[in-house]
């Protein structure tokens, strides 16, 4: 039986132009996300109750997820790539594919095996765009991508979805849910699809 789970909203920072890829971190007990147009990643600390300005400059970072090693994995419309942020060092996992650039990550997960599932929208590139830099869709397409650290293999999962956006695994891990904002302009509904995962 589904049970109905109520709480109290409480705002916690205003100032972001918008506030996206929020992830929790263990280590500092404190919330981090982006504030995209404003190329800033904040955290906020419920101990203190304040919010600081973790990194600036930070080149239009968006989603962001935990990996099971405490760093955290993030998406980087300027940069084009999927990274890792340790401690504040920043290097690149991923940013081309078939010696392609990628668009520009949006929203990442990391799955049981160490698997880095991530979808790449054009958001970033688009003529005006204020969340990176314009550009060209240099692969053809806006995928949803697998990338296994192990073997250094970019593996496009699903190719259907016009704007592939924000995604998550179910809790075991057999269902990938994605959602797709490209929207009625783009001859689309606003949808969210689910994909059976199956041998990765």
């Amino acid at each position: 039986m589904n049970e109905l789970i109520t709480g109290t909203l409480e705002k916690l920072f205003e100032g972001t132009v918008w506030a996206e890829g929020p992830v929790w971190i263990p280590g500092s007990q404190t919330v981090r996300w982006s504030d995209i147009p404003n190329n800033r990643i904040l955290e906020f600390n419920p101990a203190t109750g304040g919010t600081r300005e973790y990194a600036t400059a930070v080149e239009y970072t968006n989603g962001r997820t935990l990996h099971p090693d405490g760093s955290v994995v993030q998406c980087s419309h300027g940069r084009r790539r999927v990274e890792r942020d340790h401690d504040g060092d920043v290097t690149a996992i991923v940013d081309s594919f078939g010696g392609h650039r990628l668009n520009s990550p949006n929203d990442v997960v990391v799955a049981k095996d160490g698997t880095v599932w991530f979808t790449d929208p054009p958001y970033g590139i688009l003529p005006g765009t204020v969340e990176g830099h314009e550009g060209e869709q240099e692969y053809g397409g806006c995928y949803v991508f697998r990338f296994d650290p192990a073997t250094d293999e970019l593996t496009p999962v699903i190719t259907d979805l016009v704007h592939p956006n924000g995604l998550a695994f179910s809790p075991d891990e057999s269902l990938l849910y994605v959602s797709d904002t490209a929207g009625p302009s783009r001859g689309v509904p606003f949808r969210m699809a689910v994909y059976p995962v199956k041998d990765g």
